[in-house]
């Protein structure tokens, strides 16, 4: 009887952690936010390593000294991957007369040392930040992970159905038995 009510609490229980956390995936990308895990600790203190950032997809014209962006850095400037850094400079360049942005990580002690134009006319621009949320999406694309998250649910499905099922066929027994006895006598 305990067990029951402890597998029923606990299949409850996982069932509402699960529909929260695809709610809390889903709801962001149904207002037009991108996530990004933040991998290292240039954005430390305001975004953590393991952080996840909502980013809100905004015109390059719009962007202003202070907005933290991930943008792809220049080719051979160093990062191969995106980066989540506020912008600290914003210039015209002599030549061209295109926006020039130069970013530093809130951490780092110097701005970045390349300068940059945004080729798109759109960016990704951080709205919000989750700490730790981040670790969560890295550790799903793990393998491992998502068969552990999927298969511990249906063991724990499989393994209630059948006690279920025992149960019932215990019932089934004793009322054979029964009426067995009764006829008998």
């Amino acid at each position: 009887m305990i067990a029951r009510r402890v597998g029923r609490a606990l299949c409850a229980l996982l069932i509402a952690a699960g529909i929260l956390f695809g709610l809390f995936l889903i709801g962001p990308a149904l207002m037009g936010w991108e996530r990004y895990v933040i991998v290292s600790g240039s954005m430390t203190g305001t975004y953590d390593r393991g952080s996840l950032v909502f980013d809100e997809v905004v015109p390059t014209k719009s962007l202003k000294v202070g907005d933290v962006i991930t943008y792809k850095p220049p080719a051979n400037s160093g990062p191969k991957g995106l980066v989540t850094h506020r912008i600290v400079k914003i210039f015209r360049d002599r030549k061209t007369g295109d926006r020039v942005y130069r970013t530093k990580g809130d951490a780092n002690p110097a701005a970045d040392p390349w300068r940059f134009f945004l080729a798109d006319k759109k960016v990704a621009r951080v709205v919000t930040g989750v700490p730790k949320a981040g670790f969560v999406l890295a550790a799903l694309a793990e393998r491992n992970v998502r068969m552990l998250i999927v298969g511990l649910p249906a063991l724990l499905i499989a393994f209630f159905a059948l006690a279920g099922l025992w149960r019932d066929a215990g019932r089934e027994a004793e009322a054979q038995a029964s009426a067995a006895g009764a006829t008998a006598a």
